[in-house]
């Protein structure tokens, strides 16, 4: 399979031309040979001919999705894709990973986005959001929520833990998805580059928390989001999501399981692991994503991001503020589940 091409993150892409293809006639009565990709387009060809012949309706929209789907794979038959210098793969993230995340979205957690206008149209935008779960599915059902409820379908890169790019699939699958490691540089050189950056300062204190302690938001550490923010002179968005503390209710922690295994925590949920792979499965809870107003950044001198007072109130404000949304949305919930 070739090589995706990498796109560098501060250059213009370039406009891709198909090569010429020279035929040669092979001699009269032998076969022609033909390469996969070759294959794959006289398909992806045949499939949308069909198309435009096929009457209006449901049997010319499925022609056009399989034409569709053709036309993808043998782009990645060939390696005609393209990737920025952080693995982001914006073709099979639009077409593949969000399909596969949608349904859990929709269907299954069914939520509510409120207050998507406080995400800017274009530019640079840090979104900041209380993180829970067990799993961090908060984090995936935040990035849909962008993109599927926002005017521009925004994509949200989110900074994760380095455990994340330490596991072998999941490590790939987060780079194609646009996730990258939870570090300064790499948070301001996407917002410089006019990339909206989603962060969830609590960690594994906030992700892997006792059910008892639900929806009570831990320490944000020392205010690096914040820093970043006013170095790329970009807005800070608070971000509460209501929902996702009920998914694994966590009733204990297998402290030396967890050691043994190298993991922050190992849950004990009323399911898990006493149901085994079945008890993985998540409490389908209905689930609520509010953005709260940008607090602006625009004010501030360059040298504002080495004050650590001035760190530490900015810390505390966006913290309170996702807090107190968080204790609103639970009391306007009718139930867990509904």
């Amino acid at each position: 399979m070739a090589d995706a091409k990498v796109i560098p993150f501060d250059e213009e892409r370039p406009r891709r031309r198909s090569p010429r293809r020279v035929r040669v006639a092979p001699p009269a009565g032998e076969p022609v040979a033909r390469s996969v990709p070759e294959r794959a387009q006289e398909v992806v060809q045949a499939g949308e001919g069909a198309a435009a012949l096929g009457p209006g309706g449901r049997s010319g929209d499925w022609d056009r999705r399989i034409a569709g789907g053709l036309a993808f794979l043998r782009r990645r038959i060939t390696g005609e894709y393209e990737v920025d210098e952080f693995g982001y793969d914006k073709e099979l993230t639009d077409q593949v990973l969000m399909s596969l995340m949608r349904p859990l979205f929709d269907k299954y957690f069914r939520v509510e986005v409120k207050g998507i206008e406080n995400i800017p149209k274009e530019g640079g935008a840090l979104i900041v959001a209380n993180h829970s779960g067990t799993l961090p599915l908060d984090g995936l059902m935040l990035q849909v929520a962008v993109h599927d409820h926002h005017p521009a379908e925004r994509h949200l890169r989110l900074l994760a833990a380095d455990l994340v790019f330490m596991l072998p699939v999941v490590n790939e699958l987060a780079r194609k998805a646009g996730h990258t490691l939870a570090c300064s540089e790499d948070a301001q050189r996407l917002l410089e580059a006019g990339e909206l950056v989603g962060v969830m300062p609590e960690g594994f204190k906030g992700i892997g928390k006792p059910f008892g302690e639900r929806y009570k938001l831990q320490r944000f550490g020392r205010g690096g989001f914040v820093s970043t923010a006013l170095l790329a002179r970009t807005p800070i968005v608070p971000c509460s999501i209501v929902g996702a503390e009920e998914i694994y209710p966590m009733v204990g922690n297998a402290k030396t399981l967890a050691r043994l295994l190298g993991v922050p925590y190992f849950p004990v949920t009323p399911t898990f692991p006493w149901l085994g792979p079945l008890g993985m499965v998540p409490l389908p809870t209905k689930w609520t994503i509010q953005f709260g107003e940008p607090i602006s950044t625009e004010g501030y001198p360059a040298e504002a991001a080495d004050d650590p007072m001035l760190m530490f109130n900015l810390t505390d404000q966006v913290r309170e503020q996702i807090q107190h949304t968080l204790y609103r949305l639970l009391v306007q919930r009718r139930s867990v589940f509904f």
